[in-house]
């Protein structure tokens, strides 16, 4: 007996509740999954099922053969995959999903490069501030950023993620510059879209054997949930605000923004977040989407190329 092709035959069967509808499934004739169970039923000394009018019902030891059949194949699978992908170059259709500032300065631009690189992979890439369900909707990988809730999803880090406390040399030279996080409470401050609350925590490490912690709770006026658009209106001169150093450089660079407190780290929360490769649980990662997160891990480095 080809006893891998019988578990498959009792696994469909078990399923659909026909040996017909097994055999289409599997694509053999009914007789051959007729002929398989009769073999497993003979080789346990039990009956797998119990025949009625409305079709096919596992017994007490079919479903506890069941329950067991499923891991096994599961594992056989898997195991072949696991093998096959060790002499199979990444291919096929890759769909990730990334926030919207975040990918169109990051993400979207290395693309190409990627592309270039594993010609055998397409992309669908879907990129929204929407945290998508990425197994009901069909996702490979999504890029997340921040400190991950508790879920089953696998996540691999792919850089570190900083924010710091900035504002437009207009605002300070109108308002003055807070010496320390304290002073923030009475200045205007921008609401950050990642926050979770309104009280920003602050880390003082500098020549201190136990660092400093302070958290300051803030009253914004003025609450945006768009990285660009807080961007925006701290350029602007309207206030202070907690910034991701992936989005400022450029206006660093050109004078527009100066870091406030720089002896202080900013985190919006008291867990320290990072930018995170997330896809769905599986015993092995398929060769595209570790592809996909090899490629941009080494594109950011570990501390982000957008901190130099």
């Amino acid at each position: 007996m080809d006893y891998i092709s019988a578990i498959r035959a009792f696994l469909h069967a078990a399923e659909l509740g026909s040996f017909s509808k097994a055999a289409d499934k599997v694509g053999i004739k009914t007789s051959t999954v007729s002929r398989y169970i009769n073999e497993l039923e003979r080789d346990l000394g039990i009956a797998l099922f119990n025949r009625s009018t409305r079709g096919l019902v596992t017994t007490e030891g079919g479903r506890v053969f069941r329950e067991h059949a499923l891991i096994v194949i599961k594992s056989l699978d898997e195991a072949r995959e696991i093998t096959a992908s060790l002499n199979t170059s990444p291919r096929g259709l890759l769909r990730v999903t990334m926030p919207t500032s975040f990918g169109r300065r990051h993400v979207i631009r290395h693309l190409p490069d990627f592309m270039d690189r594993y010609p055998k992979i397409d992309i669908d890439a879907v990129v929204t501030d929407d945290v998508l369900n990425i197994i009901d909707s069909g996702i490979d990988l999504a890029i997340r950023i921040g400190v991950l809730p508790d879920s089953q999803l696998m996540a691999r880090q792919l850089a570190v993620h900083r924010r710091i406390v900035c504002s437009s040399p207009a605002y300070l030279a109108q308002h003055g510059t807070p010496a320390s996080p304290e002073e923030l409470a009475s200045h205007t401050t921008l609401r950050m879209p990642l926050s979770t609350d309104d009280t920003w925590f602050f880390v003082n490490r500098t020549h201190r054997t136990v660092p400093q912690e302070v958290s300051v709770r803030l009253q914004s006026r003025l609450r945006v949930n768009d990285t660009e658009a807080v961007l925006d209106l701290a350029i602007a001169g309207r206030g202070i605000a907690l910034l991701p150093t992936w989005a400022i450089g450029p206006a660093f660079r050109k004078g527009k923004l100066v870091q406030i407190l720089p002896e202080w780290e900013a985190q919006p929360t008291r867990a320290a977040p990072a930018v995170w490769g997330v896809y769905p649980p599986k015993k092995t990662v398929s060769s595209k989407v570790r592809a996909f997160l090899d490629f941009y891990a080494a594109i950011f480095g570990q501390e982000g190329y957008w901190e130099s």
